[in-house]
């Protein structure tokens, strides 16, 4: 993890604020009420799907391992870093964010280089986690990160192979004026 860290801080970021602030989730307690919170979360996204050919295939995935990763980490943003003076915030403040989502990208490659698998859980209120591991009151929540050693090794995301989303072609993403 150490290795990793090191890895995710050499991320670019506007002013080079380095606004990225990782929460280690180690307390049992934390962990638990995390879980109930995202299963609560997930339970109402269900809804979303209910009567829709979709609701049993969102049901059957898996979509957090918040229960089985060996470790949890929450990734912040500084939204007043001291680092970086400000620079290149005043026009476009979510350049603070993107920085942070960048720590993350890099965090990412280096597990992976590691043969470690990242998921990135996004059913959540990220005030009420927020709240349950008392952070300063100008971090925002980017991110509620699930690493450890995949069950098996594959090149192709989970949502893919369960038949959720394919990847679509990188072709279809680049437009020209």
């Amino acid at each position: 993890m150490r290795a990793m860290l090191a890895s995710a801080s050499f991320a670019p970021s506007v002013g080079n604020a380095q606004p990225w602030r990782f929460v280690r989730l180690r307390s049992p307690g934390i962990r638990d009420a995390l879980a109930a919170h995202v299963e609560e979360q997930n339970a109402h996204a269900a809804e979303h799907y209910a009567g829709q050919e979709r609701y049993e295939h969102y049901q059957s995935l898996k979509l957090h391992g918040l229960r089985d990763a060996p470790e949890l980490m929450a990734v912040f943003c500084d939204e007043h870093p001291q680092a970086g003076y400000g620079l290149g915030i005043a026009t476009m403040p979510e350049m603070l964010r993107y920085s942070c989502v960048l720590a993350i990208h890099n965090l990412w490659l280096a597990a992976r280089l590691r043969g470690i698998g990242l998921g990135w859980v996004s059913i959540l209120d990220p005030s009420t986690v927020k709240a349950m591991l008392d952070v300063p009151v100008h971090w925002s929540l980017i991110a509620l990160l699930c690493i450890g050693y995949p069950v098996e090794e594959c090149d192709t995301p989970e949502l893919e192979r369960c038949g959720w989303q394919p990847r679509e072609p990188w072709s279809d993403r680049v437009f020209e004026r």
